[in-house]
């Protein structure tokens, strides 16, 4: 195999690990905010608002797993691999809400502005409008990310494939 073959099979591979990564993460987020989303439309539902927020939902999950691929990339959190698993999961649970919400934000402004809003009208309803909303919902995007990050910590030590085998694997 020529030089080229060998980069372009690794392009691929690693194309194929990135888009599998992406989905899974995707699918991750998107149960989550879908089971999130149900359970504010049933609140004000009960109250007479109709809301049915399903295709945020996925958009929503899609734009935070690519925010969360950039920061992998970019080894946001990756000073911690000496420590407990408890350590690495924590922190990297909580820099990448700080990354996702920052982010947000900026994606934010960058479609207010191409919408003709204003800084003030764009950011109006990030994490859901009120001070106390942005505080729950950073909160629940951590209470998201400590268990996807738990996840991946014990697949650097162990490997994914190990750990894939572990859960998805009928035991003997």
């Amino acid at each position: 195999m020529s030089q080229v073959d060998i980069n372009s099979v690794s392009l691929a591979n690693k194309i194929s690990v990135e888009l599998r990564e992406f989905a899974t993460l995707g699918t991750y987020l998107y149960v989550c905010f879908t089971a999130l989303a149900f359970f504010k439309a049933s609140i004000l539902h009960a109250e007479g608002i109709d809301f049915a927020p399903w295709i945020f939902a996925a958009v929503k999950a899609v734009v935070s797993a690519k925010f969360m691929l950039i920061g992998r990339a970019i080894h946001i959190g990756d000073g911690f691999k000496k420590y407990p698993l408890i350590v690495p999961t924590v922190f990297k649970s909580i820099a990448f809400v700080i990354l996702v919400s920052a982010l947000t934000v900026l994606e934010e402004m960058c479609v207010g502005y191409l919408h003709g809003e204003s800084i003030t009208d764009a950011m109006a309803n990030i994490g859901g409008g009120t001070r106390d909303q942005r505080i729950a919902t950073s909160f629940i995007l951590l209470l998201i990310f400590i268990p996807y990050f738990a996840f991946r910590s014990l697949g650097d030590i162990i490997g994914d494939r190990i750990l894939l085998r572990l859960y998805f694997e009928r035991r003997t």
